[in-house]
């Protein structure tokens, strides 16, 4: 079976440096298909946003997973992890929306699941999508 392999771009969905691992913004793409996009407040929902980081969460683990060779037990924490919230002005509920991430990965990994987070608002996102979301990861 061929490996999978990201997008052709000019960087790397996962990058491990000794004991972390990068991963670089993922957006709610389920296969070739985006699942949501707009901006939230507007065209998206803040369920649907919160459903949309899900989904990019969930990609952090699939890319995550591919780096360490399917063995997911070698996650130590989630140490950071940054949610971009494509929202329109004086949407002020970005945490809400981070909620979706973060709720993911503690209900897969437990207390290796818990992290630091920001949420923060942009003015718009890589084909429109509504969330993205980024992470640092220790493993042994």
């Amino acid at each position: 079976m061929a490996a999978i392999t990201p997008a052709d771009f000019p960087f790397e969905p996962a990058i491990r440096i000794d004991n972390i691992v990068y991963i670089s913004g993922q957006i709610p793409e389920i296969g070739d298909n985006i699942a949501f996009t707009g901006k939230v407040g507007d065209a998206v929902s803040i369920e649907d946003a919160k459903k949309a980081a899900e989904i990019c969460a969930a990609n952090i683990l699939f890319w995550l997973s591919e780096e360490l060779a399917g063995d997911i037990s070698r996650v130590v924490q989630i140490a950071k992890v940054t949610v971009y919230i494509n929202a329109v002005a004086g949407f002020s509920e970005f945490s809400a929306v981070g909620n979706g991430a973060s709720e993911l990965l503690l209900n897969i990994l437990g207390n290796r699941g818990k992290h630091a987070c920001a949420a923060i608002g942009m003015a718009g996102l890589p084909l429109n999508v509504p969330v993205e979301v980024d992470a640092i990861i220790h493993i042994s």
